[in-house]
């Protein structure tokens, strides 16, 4: 079949799901007023397909990126499927975002081309409260699908971009049918005056958004609940914009 006649097909299966699916869950709000006053609905779309990037200096191990998804998945209500081909993931370090390692299912593959069929039949299942995948290539013929499984379930999906190539990193930067597309990296921590560690920064960029515009924020990692928190010296600030457009630059 022509790619471009399955792609019209796997737009014609989303407008149907559409129409067919029951009642669509209320948004998961980050409950920082800055973010959730800026998303369509108030927050995150759940049953949907939403995409991560890491940036920054070991943006291929996506840490930042693994940690912020982690945070968002602890708060949906279920047991989450976590697909992947590397045995990196560190069970305490998602524990410390608020993702308990008895609420994860672990579906690892041998090869990536594998990860996405895990994904797209993971979200068939009703009871999950999320499918996390970590690919590097997803195009949109593919995400078109995972997009189409999350709606007709309404479990949400989850994709993480991770790359060990240049040539694989390039492929982050192609379209695809997510509602969502996200950006973390690293930021400089507060300074305390007494020895010790601050809580992590993270410089979170709303890179695409259906029916929502662009944004940057720079927040403090998820605690043991999975939730970030807007730092002190920076809620005084009226908009974070102008960091965004800097790291744009």
């Amino acid at each position: 079949m022509e790619p471009g006649r399955q792609d019209r097909l796997a737009d014609l299966r989303l407008q149907i799901a559409r129409l067919e699916r029951p009642h669509k869950a209320k948004p998961l709000p980050f409950g920082l007023r800055p973010v959730d006053g800026h998303l369509p609905g108030g927050g995150l779309a759940r049953g949907v397909l939403h995409e991560m990037i890491e940036a920054g200096p070991a943006s291929e191990f996506a840490g930042c990126t693994t940690l912020f998804t982690a945070g968002i998945a602890a708060r949906l209500k279920g047991p989450v499927l976590w697909c992947l081909t590397r045995r990196d993931l560190f069970a305490p370090g998602l524990m410390r975002a608020g993702l308990h390692p008895k609420q994860v299912i672990y579906a690892e593959a041998r090869r990536e081309r594998e990860v996405l069929p895990l994904i797209e039949e993971g979200l068939r299942e009703k009871g999950l409260g999320a499918v996390i995948g970590e690919v590097s290539r997803l195009g949109l013929t593919a995400s078109r699908r995972l997009q189409l499984a999350a709606e007709s379930t309404g479990v949400t999906a989850l994709v993480i971009r991770r790359w060990w190539t240049v040539s694989e990193k390039e492929l982050v930067d192609s379209p695809t049918a997510a509602v969502t597309r996200w950006r973390i990296a690293p930021a400089p921590s507060e300074a305390i005056p007494t020895p010790g560690i601050g809580r992590e920064r993270w410089q979170i960029e709303l890179l695409r958004c259906r029916n929502g515009e662009p944004h940057t924020w720079i927040l403090e990692a998820c605690d043991e609940k999975g939730r970030l928190a807007l730092p002190a010296d920076l809620a005084d600030r009226p908009d974070q914009a102008p960091q965004r457009r800097a790291a744009a630059g």
